[in-house]
């Protein structure tokens, strides 16, 4: 039997493994990568692989097993790598939520109490608007009666003046004293 014709017998076509396209070529790239390793069994495996053969034999198919576990566990470390990268930005996601929150309660917070200040001012500026316009009320009485008293003053010193120039009999007083009763 010839190496080409034992070959043969070891090997089946990775068409019929059952696999897609995309499996069929990551299949005939991981024996490429085996055959890079140089060993008599590893360039078998690259000239099967090259015709669209896999190698069944036992050495063949624990090198290509040694590969993928590698490549395996190089994808396992990039995911946990990853996942754990993914958790880092959700702690800091979750961290600047949690800032923002705590920044929107304490601008919750100062516009309450602006918002009190401002009922405190609004009452204070009903209650000086109130006392305002009862000094108004009564500055108006006090010029009123500062009118009348001006004008009664008036009317008196005119009538005096027409009734014997400030003779104070006509209200009943002497001014000599000498009015007996």
């Amino acid at each position: 039997m010839s190496s080409s014709s034992q070959a043969a017998a070891s090997a089946v076509p990775d068409t019929q493994l059952g696999l897609t396209n995309e499996e069929i070529q990551l299949l005939r790239h991981g024996q490429q990568a085996v055959a890079a390793g140089g060993s008599t069994s590893s360039r078998a495996a690259s000239r099967a692989s090259s015709q669209g053969l896999l190698m069944i034999d036992s050495s063949s198919l624990a090198a290509l097993g040694r590969h993928f576990d590698r490549v395996m566990q190089h994808i396992q470390q990039q995911l946990d790598y990853l996942m754990e990268q993914s958790q880092v930005v959700t702690m800091q996601v979750y961290d600047r939520a949690g800032n923002l929150i705590d920044n929107a309660d304490a601008e919750i917070a100062r516009f309450h109490e602006i918002m009190r200040q401002i009922d405190e001012l609004e009452l204070d500026f009903d209650r000086i608007r109130h006392i305002r316009d009862i000094v108004r009320d009564f500055r108006r009485r006090a010029e009123e009666l500062e009118r009348e008293l001006e004008r009664s003053s008036a009317n008196s010193s005119s009538r005096r003046d027409r009734h014997g120039h400030g003779s104070h009999r006509s209200h009943g007083h002497s001014s000599s004293g000498r009015h007996r009763a």
